[in-house]
This record gives C-alpha cells, sequence and structure tokens, in this order.
C-alpha cells in the first residue's frame, strides 16, 4: 500500500520527525532509510530501542500513525500513485488484493479516504500475520483467501523488504520507483501505473501464458 497505492513515505518521514521530536529523539537520515517497509513494531525498537515494551510499541505506534492521518488527509488525493484508478478499472474481474505491513486504521483510511474500497475485496495488514515483511507471511495470506497459487501471483512493491517478501513467496515482482529507483529482484522497473512499459510487460507475459 504504502509508496505502491499511495505515495506516503515522504509524509510518514515528517510524521516519524514531528513524533521523535516529541519523545526527544532527532531522527537522521539512516533512520528514515531503516523505516521504509517496516512495521512499526520493528521501526519504534530502531528508533527507541529494545527497552520499550509490548504496551508502549503498541501505543507509540498508534499515536505516530494518528499523527500521520491527520498530515495526510487533505493532501491524499493528489498522492495516489498516476496511473493507480486506470490500471485497477482496467483490470476488470482479476482478482487482487492489498498485502501491508501498515496498521488496520492505515489500510481502512487509504481505502476509505481514497474511495478504492471496492477495487480490493481481500486485505491483509500487519497485524494479521506473525512475520512481517520481508517474511512473505502478509503474501502468501494474501494468495490464500484469493484462493490463487502464489506462483500466479504479481506483486507491486516500492522497497526492497517488500521485494524480498514477494520473491520468498514464490511470486513475481514488479518495482515502483516512488522510493527507490532501482529493486533488485524485480521483473520489471517502472515510474508509476501510467508508465507504459507496464501494459507492455503485462501483455508480453499475457502473450507467453496462452
Amino acid at each position: 500500500m504504502d509508496g505502491v497505492i499511495i505515495d506516503s513515505n515522504p509524509v510518514h518521514r515528517i510524521a516519524w520527525e514531528e513524533y521523535n521530536r516529541s519523545h526527544g529523539i532527532e531522527t537522521t537520515e539512516e533512520m528514515h532509510r531503516r523505516m521504509y517497509g517496516k512495521r512499526n513494531d520493528q521501526i519504534l525498537r530502531v528508533y527507541f530501542g529494545e527497552t520499550l515494551s509490548d504496551e508502549e510499541i503498541v501505543r507509540y505506534g498508534a499515536e505516530k500513525e494518528a499523527l500521520y492521518r491527520v498530515m495526510m488527509r487533505p493532501q491524499l488525493e493528489e498522492r495516489l500513485v498516476p496511473g493507480l484508478r486506470t490500471f485497477l478499472t482496467g483490470l476488470g474481474g482479476t482478482a487482487r488484493a492489498v498485502a501491508t505491513n501498515a496498521s488496520l486504521p492505515n489500510l481502512n483510511f487509504v481505502l476509505d479516504t481514497g474511495r478504492l474500497r471496492q477495487h480490493f475485496p481481500v486485505t491483509v495488514h500487519g497485524g494479521e500475520v506473525e512475520n512481517p515483511k520481508p517474511h512473505p507471511d502478509v503474501y502468501l495470506r494474501a494468495a490464500e483467501l484469493l484462493g490463487v497459487e502464489p506462483r500466479h501471483c504479481l506483486v507491486f512493491e516500492d522497497s526492497e523488504g517488500g521485494v524480498q517478501a514477494g520473491l520468498a513467496a514464490g511470486m513475481r515482482v514488479v518495482g515502483i520507483s516512488t522510493t527507490h529507483g532501482h529493486l533488485p529482484g524485480v521483473s520489471l522497473m517502472i515510474r508509476d501505473f501510467a508508465d507504459p512499459a507496464l501494459g507492455e510487460w503485462l501483455a508480453g507475459r499475457y502473450q507467453q501464458t496462452r
């Protein structure tokens, strides 16, 4: 979801900076790099150390994400990745899901505020699986709920950890350059969903499998 459906990482960066500063922590660029593609329990232990209790992890994560949603709400539409709506509409009856490390409130916020809920009959969020990306759990669970074998699934990802999760699940991965210009292991790298290379590649894959 983050970095694929919505170019949210710039807003997450600002939200983390403000939240961390409220706890006396200045967020470095290295800390930001370690945030991409991670679940909040992982991020918080990087930022605050291993001494946080499970209760503090939950509370801090909820507080930061509430701040993020306040910041994102007025700009959500303009931050949807270009070409997304046209691409989703063109999929017709193709099975699709959102599989994300994000929390359930953030997932609901993006799908409902962005009027995207109807496009995703299946969703899996970070709180529903034991192991977050780069483990394959969210993708394997999504495939299970869709009733589709993992080898027939195509993942869109913006982070290295997400790519690793998709590949570990036995799926093909298309990289989107909202966060990184290069992602090792992807079958295709695109700018966004309006990139002509995506349609050409999908058409080629379809012809090969007929």
